[in-house]
């Protein structure tokens, strides 16, 4: 089986800016509810280069998704307002355009897997129908084409006896297999940028694993750029090339994937990673991180992880932490970055 009908056309190089594929500049968000205003993204940049894996890391509440939708174009608005930033693909304001062109790019360009792909499919229609509905109507293609195109897309990401199976529904397949239809459908326009949104939740840890090694794969096979969103350091370690950690919708730091694994240098990301079980551990109590995340109604003052951090001085509920420059692209919004960094605090 050839999947060349599949394949995108090699990316021409980034216009404009850095060069860089996605360029998110001081982004800010707010939830305007009856109960109040929700600050739920508030300065948040980073950048995606072609072929690279960025993974953004948080607990539930930190804003990961919230970005990944205001890069989609996909916002409840109301009650979400993008009060400022930038969000560049190719070196066009997003935001700036108009929804006609915005269209253009969602789905053909930037595609997104979803958290959970019972939802996200519908229950009434057979797989390779919701499959194809994208080709028909985006690519006008006929039905017996994208037909053949979701056959295509199935065995892609290996789907098995996907000839037969391109008429069942979603209540048929596993878990797995309903994220691999998931990954089949944001695959259909051939994206440059593929953002999966927490793709291994609610899946057995095997079956991660296979979703984690599929993604990778097709990444590279595709020459595509991905964003991947997720709460657990441990799913990402062996597929991103940079780290991007959230707290309280602000990037707290920003790392390559093994210099953030061998020395942290912001308390929320070391704690993170002692939190992961670890076999040479057996017997110990596994180590949390206190606390709740913030009310992002009622943002702690000065750092917002000075409630919950082990290490937190006087200053750092007063002053809200600069972002420092740690070496080699990396970045902490710590006021003793340096010290976690060194495991002298």
């Amino acid at each position: 089986m050839t999947t060349t009908s599949v394949q995108p056309t090699p990316a021409p190089a980034p216009a404009g800016g850095e060069g860089h594929l996605l360029d998110v500049r001081d982004l800010h968000v707010e939830f305007r509810t009856r109960e109040g205003v929700a600050k739920v993204i508030n300065g948040v940049s980073y950048h995606l280069d072609a072929g690279e894996t960025l993974a953004v890391l948080g607990e539930s509440g930190s804003g990961k998704s919230v970005t990944a939708q205001a890069i989609m174009g996909i916002l409840d608005m109301p009650p979400a307002v993008i009060t400022s930033g930038e969000i560049r693909y190719r070196g066009e304001d997003l935001l700036g355009m108009p929804e006609g062109q915005r269209r253009q790019v969602r789905g053909k360009e930037i595609s997104m897997i979803f958290q959970d792909a019972l939802s996200a499919l519908n229950p009434v229609f057979p797989v390779g129908w919701q499959i194809g509905e994208t080709l028909r109507e985006r690519e006008g293609l006929s039905r017996a084409e994208a037909r053949r195109r979701a056959v295509e897309l199935m065995e892609l990401v290996k789907i098995p006896a996907a000839r037969q199976r391109v008429g069942d529904y979603p209540h048929q397949f596993s878990g797995g297999m309903r994220q691999r239809v998931m990954i089949a459908m944001s695959l259909a326009l051939n994206p440059r940028i593929l953002i999966a949104d927490e793709p291994t939740t609610a899946l057995d840890v095997t079956v991660q694993a296979q979703i984690m090694d599929l993604l990778s794969d097709l990444r590279r096979d595709l020459n595509m750029a991905m964003i991947l969103i997720t709460h657990d350091l441990g799913v990402v370690a062996g597929v991103a090339d940079r780290i991007a950690v959230m707290y309280a919708g602000k990037i707290v730091e920003h790392a390559d994937v093994r210099s953030l694994y061998r020395s942290p240098g912001h308390p929320y990301t070391k704690g993170l990673l002692e939190s992961i079980p670890r076999l040479d551990q057996r017997g110990q109590q596994l180590a949390t991180i206190k606390g709740l995340p913030p009310n992002l109604m009622r943002i702690p003052s000065g750092c917002p992880f000075h409630p919950r951090c082990p290490f937190a001085q006087p200053v750092c509920a007063d002053v809200a932490p600069p972002e420092v420059a740690l070496g080699d692209g990396r970045t902490s919004r710590c006021h003793f970055a340096e010290e976690v960094r060194d495991g002298r605090i």
